[in-house]
Protein backbone atom coordinates (compact mmCIF):
# COMPACT_ATOMS: atom_id res chain seq x y z
CA UNK A 1 0.00 0.00 0.00
CA UNK A 2 1.27 3.30 -0.96
CA UNK A 3 1.43 6.67 1.60
CA UNK A 4 0.30 8.73 -0.97
CA UNK A 5 -2.50 7.64 -3.28
CA UNK A 6 -3.79 9.01 -6.83
CA UNK A 7 -6.47 11.16 -5.22
CA UNK A 8 -4.08 12.70 -2.26
CA UNK A 9 -5.04 10.53 0.12
CA UNK A 10 -2.64 9.17 3.08
CA UNK A 11 -2.70 5.69 3.30
CA UNK A 12 -6.46 5.60 1.36
CA UNK A 13 -8.40 7.16 4.07
CA UNK A 14 -6.89 10.71 5.27
CA UNK A 15 -7.20 13.84 2.60
CA UNK A 16 -3.70 15.93 2.38
CA UNK A 17 -6.19 19.12 2.47
CA UNK A 18 -8.19 17.75 5.29
CA UNK A 19 -5.09 16.97 7.69
CA UNK A 20 -3.95 20.53 6.80
CA UNK A 21 -7.10 22.59 7.78
CA UNK A 22 -6.98 20.49 11.22
CA UNK A 23 -3.12 21.61 11.71
CA UNK A 24 -4.30 24.81 11.15
CA UNK A 25 -6.64 25.17 13.00
CA UNK A 26 -4.73 23.21 15.87
CA UNK A 27 -1.95 26.00 15.41
CA UNK A 28 -4.60 29.15 15.84
CA UNK A 29 -6.07 27.61 19.14
CA UNK A 30 -2.52 27.12 20.70
CA UNK A 31 -1.69 30.44 19.01
CA UNK A 32 -4.80 31.60 21.18
CA UNK A 33 -4.19 30.21 24.78
CA UNK A 34 -0.74 29.67 24.76
CA UNK A 35 0.83 32.86 23.44
CA UNK A 36 -2.26 35.87 24.28
CA UNK A 37 0.27 38.40 23.22
CA UNK A 38 -0.17 42.23 24.93
CA UNK A 39 -3.44 41.94 26.53
CA UNK A 40 -5.38 44.77 28.11
CA UNK A 41 -5.99 48.45 26.42
CA UNK A 42 -3.63 51.41 26.57
CA UNK A 43 -5.05 52.83 29.49
CA UNK A 44 -3.60 49.72 31.83
CA UNK A 45 0.41 50.01 30.70
CA UNK A 46 1.30 52.50 33.28
CA UNK A 47 0.58 54.43 36.68
CA UNK A 48 -1.78 57.06 37.71
CA UNK A 49 -1.08 60.40 38.06
CA UNK A 50 -3.48 63.46 38.91
CA UNK A 51 -3.27 66.09 36.05
CA UNK A 52 -4.81 69.35 34.87
CA UNK A 53 -6.20 70.02 31.71
CA UNK A 54 -6.63 74.25 30.68
CA UNK A 55 -9.95 74.10 28.10
CA UNK A 56 -10.94 76.76 25.85
CA UNK A 57 -14.25 77.44 24.96
CA UNK A 58 -15.04 79.46 22.17
CA UNK A 59 -18.23 81.30 20.92
CA UNK A 60 -20.60 79.72 23.41
CA UNK A 61 -23.83 80.63 22.92
CA UNK A 62 -26.43 81.32 26.37
CA UNK A 63 -28.13 83.78 27.11
CA UNK A 64 -26.79 84.46 30.86
CA UNK A 65 -22.99 83.28 31.11
CA UNK A 66 -22.34 84.27 35.02
CA UNK A 67 -25.54 81.99 35.89
CA UNK A 68 -23.15 79.61 34.32
CA UNK A 69 -20.14 80.24 35.42
CA UNK A 70 -21.87 79.94 39.23
CA UNK A 71 -23.44 76.53 38.53
CA UNK A 72 -19.74 75.50 37.15
CA UNK A 73 -18.45 76.82 40.86
CA UNK A 74 -21.80 75.39 42.80
CA UNK A 75 -21.44 72.06 41.40
CA UNK A 76 -17.08 71.99 41.46
CA UNK A 77 -17.42 68.31 38.64
CA UNK A 78 -18.48 67.76 35.07
CA UNK A 79 -18.85 64.81 33.08
CA UNK A 80 -16.74 64.47 30.17
CA UNK A 81 -16.77 62.68 27.17
CA UNK A 82 -13.95 62.53 24.78
CA UNK A 83 -13.97 61.12 20.81
CA UNK A 84 -17.67 59.92 21.75
CA UNK A 85 -16.58 57.81 24.28
CA UNK A 86 -17.88 58.72 28.12
CA UNK A 87 -15.16 59.18 30.74
CA UNK A 88 -16.95 60.04 33.74
CA UNK A 89 -16.28 62.96 36.10
CA UNK A 90 -13.58 65.90 35.88
CA UNK A 91 -13.20 68.47 39.15
CA UNK A 92 -13.44 72.08 37.96
CA UNK A 93 -10.73 73.61 39.60
CA UNK A 94 -11.20 77.31 38.01
CA UNK A 95 -13.63 78.88 35.50
CA UNK A 96 -12.28 82.56 33.81
CA UNK A 97 -14.97 84.35 31.31
CA UNK A 98 -12.51 85.85 28.56
CA UNK A 99 -13.20 89.14 27.78
CA UNK A 100 -14.69 89.71 24.20
CA UNK A 101 -12.29 89.85 21.10
CA UNK A 102 -10.93 93.30 20.18
CA UNK A 103 -10.56 95.07 16.76
CA UNK A 104 -7.53 96.71 15.15
CA UNK A 105 -8.90 99.87 14.07
CA UNK A 106 -7.16 102.07 11.67
CA UNK A 107 -6.36 105.48 12.53
CA UNK A 108 -5.81 108.84 10.52
CA UNK A 109 -2.50 109.17 11.34
CA UNK A 110 -1.85 105.70 10.00
CA UNK A 111 -1.77 103.79 13.59
CA UNK A 112 -3.32 101.06 14.80
CA UNK A 113 -5.61 100.64 17.86
CA UNK A 114 -7.43 97.66 19.61
CA UNK A 115 -10.60 98.90 20.65
CA UNK A 116 -13.80 96.33 22.33
CA UNK A 117 -15.71 94.90 19.49
CA UNK A 118 -19.13 97.39 19.27
CA UNK A 119 -21.18 94.18 17.92
CA UNK A 120 -24.14 93.38 19.80
CA UNK A 121 -23.38 89.56 20.03
CA UNK A 122 -24.42 89.44 23.79
CA UNK A 123 -25.16 85.59 23.21
CA UNK A 124 -21.57 84.25 22.56
CA UNK A 125 -18.99 83.75 26.02
CA UNK A 126 -15.51 82.56 25.45
CA UNK A 127 -14.47 81.11 28.89
CA UNK A 128 -10.90 79.50 30.10
CA UNK A 129 -11.65 76.54 32.64
CA UNK A 130 -9.16 74.48 33.95
CA UNK A 131 -10.10 70.94 34.82
CA UNK A 132 -8.30 68.19 37.27
CA UNK A 133 -8.35 64.23 37.52
CA UNK A 134 -6.61 61.22 37.59
CA UNK A 135 -5.18 60.13 34.14
CA UNK A 136 -2.94 56.96 33.59
CA UNK A 137 0.58 57.84 32.38
CA UNK A 138 2.09 56.11 29.14
CA UNK A 139 4.62 56.47 27.48
CA UNK A 140 2.68 58.43 24.75
CA UNK A 141 1.37 60.47 27.49
CA UNK A 142 -1.91 60.85 29.95
CA UNK A 143 -4.83 58.62 29.01
CA UNK A 144 -8.82 59.17 30.29
CA UNK A 145 -10.51 56.49 30.14
CA UNK A 146 -9.14 54.72 26.77
CA UNK A 147 -8.41 57.43 25.06
CA UNK A 148 -5.25 60.12 24.49
CA UNK A 149 -5.39 63.53 25.80
CA UNK A 150 -3.06 65.52 24.21
CA UNK A 151 -3.16 69.47 23.21
CA UNK A 152 -5.63 70.39 20.37
CA UNK A 153 -8.43 67.50 21.85
CA UNK A 154 -11.67 68.31 21.99
CA UNK A 155 -13.57 67.36 25.23
CA UNK A 156 -17.68 67.30 25.68
CA UNK A 157 -18.59 68.82 28.69
CA UNK A 158 -21.76 67.45 29.64
CA UNK A 159 -23.89 68.52 33.27
CA UNK A 160 -27.26 69.04 33.83
CA UNK A 161 -28.27 71.78 31.88
CA UNK A 162 -25.18 72.25 29.18
CA UNK A 163 -23.48 70.03 26.92
CA UNK A 164 -20.64 71.93 24.63
CA UNK A 165 -17.29 71.44 23.46
CA UNK A 166 -13.76 72.80 24.71
CA UNK A 167 -10.45 72.46 23.19
CA UNK A 168 -7.36 71.24 25.52
CA UNK A 169 -4.89 74.97 25.58
CA UNK A 170 -2.76 72.90 28.43
CA UNK A 171 -1.94 69.72 30.44
CA UNK A 172 0.03 69.52 33.07
CA UNK A 173 1.11 65.95 34.88
CA UNK A 174 1.29 66.57 38.83
CA UNK A 175 4.10 64.72 40.14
Amino acid sequence: MAILDSKGRLFGKVSILDLGAALVILLVIVGIFFFPGTSGSVAQQGGTKPVELDVLVKGLNVRNPEELIAQFIKQKKTNIIIRNQPYGQLDIKSVNPLPRPLLAVPQPDGSVKALPDPRPDAFSTDMLMSLGGQATITKDGPVLGNSKVRIGTTLELEGPTYNFNASVIDLRINK
